[in-house]
C-alpha cells in the first residue's frame, strides 16, 4: 500500500496551501532603483573619487603625483594635527554625553504632567532650527570681554572672575562645547520624548505598586524601553560632534594659537586656504574613517540584545 505524505490528500494530490497574494502591495524593488543610483553616484562614487586624491600631492590645479601614504605620515608627525584630533574627540564625546544627559532630563521633566510642557518644548527646541553660524555669532558677543557675562560678574562685584573667554586656550574649547550643547539639546529632547511616548503608563504604575521607587522605575522600566531612542540620539550626536565646523569657525576661527582647531577646520584650511588638496583629502579621509569606526562601536554598544 502506497504511503500518503502529510502534504498529500487521500487521493494522492498535493494539498499544500497556495501562496496568498497580499491585499496591500508595497510596490516593487526596482521602483527605488533611481534613488539608489543617485545615492551611489552622488555619495559613494564622489567620496571614492575624493579619497583617491588623499594619496596624491595635488594642489587643485594641474598635474599631480601619486605619493602613497606620505600625506598620512605627515599627519601623524605633525603635533598640531594631533592636537586637532584631540580637540575633535573632546568636543565629540563631551557633546555626546552632555546633549544626551540634558536632553533626557528635559524629556522626562516635560513628558506628561506639567501643564506648560508644550510651550516649554517649543522654547527649548527653537534653537535647533536656527543657523549654527547665527547662534555662534550671538554667543561670540555673549563671551566677549565687554559682553553680558563679564558685565554680570562685574555687577556681582566679581571683577576678578572676568575673563576673555574666547581668548584663553583653556576656556575657548569649553566655550565652543557650551554653544554646541545649547543649540542641539532640544533635538535630543524631542527624540527622547518620542521614545517616552511608547512607554505605557500602566507599566510604571505597576512598578510603583510593587514598591519600585523613582530611580528604580527609571532604571528598570523607562530606560530599557527607550533603547531605540538612545541609539538614535547617540549616533546623531556623535557624528555631529566629530564633524563640528561652524561653531569653531564663527567663535574662534581655530584659535587662540590653534587651541580649538578640529579635523574639520583643518580640512577646510589645508584644502581651500593653503591649496593642499591632496593633504586635505587625506585629513578628510581620516575624519571619515574615525566617524565610521565610532559610529559602529556606538551602534554595537546600544543595540537591543533582547
Amino acid at each position: 500500500m502506497r504511503e500518503v505524505s502529510p502534504e498529500q490528500g487521500a487521493g494522492g494530490g498535493d494539498i499544500r496551501p497556495r501562496r496568498v497574494r497580499p491585499l496591500i502591495s508595497y510596490g516593487h524593488w526596482w521602483w527605488a532603483l533611481p534613488a539608489v543610483l543617485m545615492v551611489v553616484l552622488v555619495h559613494y562614487v564622489a567620496t571614492a573619487g575624493g579619497a583617491f586624491y588623499a594619496f596624491t600631492n595635488w594642489t587643485g590645479v594641474g598635474a599631480f603625483d601619486f605619493i602613497g601614504l606620505e600625506n598620512f605620515r605627515k599627519i601623524i608627525d605633525d603635533p598640531t594635527l594631533l592636537g586637532s584630533l584631540k580637540n575633535t574627540l573632546f568636543l565629540a564625546f563631551g557633546f555626546l554625553v552632555l546633549t544626551n544627559v540634558f536632553g533626557l532630563m528635559l524629556a522626562l521633566a516635560l513628558n506628561r504632567t506639567l501643564k506648560s510642557r508644550y510651550l516649554l518644548r517649543v522654547l527649548i527646541f527653537m534653537p535647533v532650527v536656527l543657523s549654527p553660524l547665527a547662534v555662534s555669532y550671538i554667543w561670540k558677543f555673549i563671551f566677549d570681554f565687554n559682553g553680558p557675562i563679564n558685565q554680570f560678574l562685574g555687577w556681582l562685584g566679581r571683577e576678578d572672575w572676568q575673563r576673555p573667554w574666547l581668548a584663553e586656550p583653556g576656556l575657548a574649547l569649553w566655550a565652543v562645547l557650551i554653544v554646541m550643547v545649547w543649540q542641539t539639546t532640544g533635538l535630543v529632547m524631542v527624540i527622547y520624548l518620542a521614545g517616552l511616548a511608547t512607554v505605557p503608563p500602566e507599566i510604571e504604575e505597576a512598578g510603583a505598586l510593587d514598591g519600585a521607587g523613582t530611580w528604580g522605575r527609571f532604571w528598570h522600566i523607562t530606560l530599557p524601553s527607550i533603547r531605540a531612542s538612545t541609539a538614535i540620539a547617540g549616533t546623531l550626536m556623535l557624528v555631529q560632534g566629530l564633524r563640528v565646523f561652524d561653531q569653531v569657525m564663527a567663535l574662534t576661527g581655530g584659535g587662540p594659537g590653534g587651541a580649538t582647531e578640529t579635523l574639520a577646520t583643518q580640512v577646510y584650511k589645508e584644502t581651500f586656504a593653503l591649496s593642499n588638496f591632496g593633504f586635505g583629502a587625506a585629513l578628510a579621509l581620516m575624519l571619515t574613517a574615525i566617524i565610521l569606526v565610532f559610529s559602529a562601536l556606538q551602534q554595537a554598544a546600544t543595540r537591543d540584545r533582547t
